[in-house]
């Protein structure tokens, strides 16, 4: 069976959580995460889970493993604290619960940003993979990044990776 056959077998909807990392962003001024919000419930998913996190790894670990041992959730993405400065720590407090990397999507995150930015794309550290057999993916936490990630990779492929991870 080919990728056109998996997808053609994905779910339509599925739920997410959507989570903000960063020291400055609320609920009025989260543009990022509105943006990924709006995108998911525009196209028939379920954002079941919502919330701002400072970015701190213990505050960020304890709501993912929250949200992993919840039942029925199927895909995590969180915004911000993807970049190079001491202060980002996404990527450091998700990268060793990953049970399987999916290298593709920073790959592509990358390559589609450099297409709009040139080289300073190169400091991004977007990720993606899988953990207890759900979906996680780290976006930068500027809106132009969110809107992006979504539209060109991950809700065209929403579906499908949830079918993968599941199976």
């Amino acid at each position: 069976m080919g990728y056109r056959e998996h997808k053609q077998e994905a779910p339509q909807s599925v739920s997410c959580a959507v989570l903000t990392i960063s020291d400055t962003r609320t609920e009025e001024n989260d543009e990022s995460g509105r943006l990924i919000i709006r995108a998911l419930k525009e196209n028939g998913h379920q954002v079941i889970a919502y919330a701002i996190l400072k970015n701190e790894a213990a505050l960020i670990l304890s709501k993912l493993k929250e949200l992993l041992a919840q039942e029925g959730l199927q895909v995590i993405i969180t915004s911000g604290g993807t970049g190079a400065s001491h202060l980002d720590v996404t990527v450091d407090t998700v990268a060793p619960i990953l049970e399987k990397r999916l290298d593709g999507f920073g790959e592509l995150f990358r390559f589609l940003t450099y297409q709009e930015i040139g080289t300073a794309s190169i400091m991004s550290r977007a990720i993606g993979g899988v953990a207890r057999g759900k979906v996680i993916l780290c976006l930068p936490g500027s809106s132009s990044a969110a809107r992006l990630a979504m539209n060109r990779i991950i809700l065209p492929e929403l579906g499908h990776l949830v079918r993968e991870a599941t199976r």
